[in-house]
Order: C-alpha cells, then structure tokens, then sequence
C-alpha cells in the first residue's frame, strides 16, 4: 500500500448536506477497498484566483490516506461524474 494526498474542489452551489455526502463517498471508497484514512481535513470555503466553471468560490478539503494504487484510477473516474466536483489533485507520498 502506498501514501496518498488529495486535495479537491466541492462547489459552492453544493449545500452542506451534498458537501458531506461527497466527501462520505470518497473516503468511505478509501475504508471499503482496505486503506485508512489517515488525516481529513475540511478547509472551508476560499475564493479562486480565476473563475473556475463559472464559478469564484469552492469548498476545499484535503485528505491524507493509505490505499492500493489502483484506487486512484477509481476514484479519479467516480470524481469525474460526481455532481458538483469542480478540481482534483493526486498526490503520491514518499513512505
């Protein structure tokens, strides 16, 4: 298993119950599959620095965790067809 950070976008026209709901489904896709959620952190609304979607605000969160490698392929396609995700960055950790 390998150390993983992502860090996404919700968008603000989500209301705080489909915020939560999104953010359930991704780390609950990290428990299933047999990884750890090492650290969620849920950073709140920030402006961007350019109109992203038409959009000038999104909800950020970042999440530390542990899981197999082909998880991210899973994820990045269900992120993909999420209602109201707007960004998303991977990132491998060093162990």
């Amino acid at each position: 298993m390998n150390k993983y950070e992502i860090y996404y976008i919700i968008s603000s026209n989500a209301d705080e119950a489909q915020r939560e709901a999104i953010i359930k489904l991704f780390s609950d896709m990290v428990t299933s599959s047999g990884g750890i959620v090492d650290k969620l952190d849920r950073q709140g609304l920030k402006k961007f620095a350019y109109p992203i979607q038409d959009k000038i605000e999104g909800y950020y969160v970042l999440m530390n965790f542990t899981a197999e490698p082909t998880l991210i392929l899973e994820m990045e396609k269900k992120m993909a067809i999420t209602e109201h995700f707007v960004r998303k960055m991977f990132l491998k950790l060093d162990k």
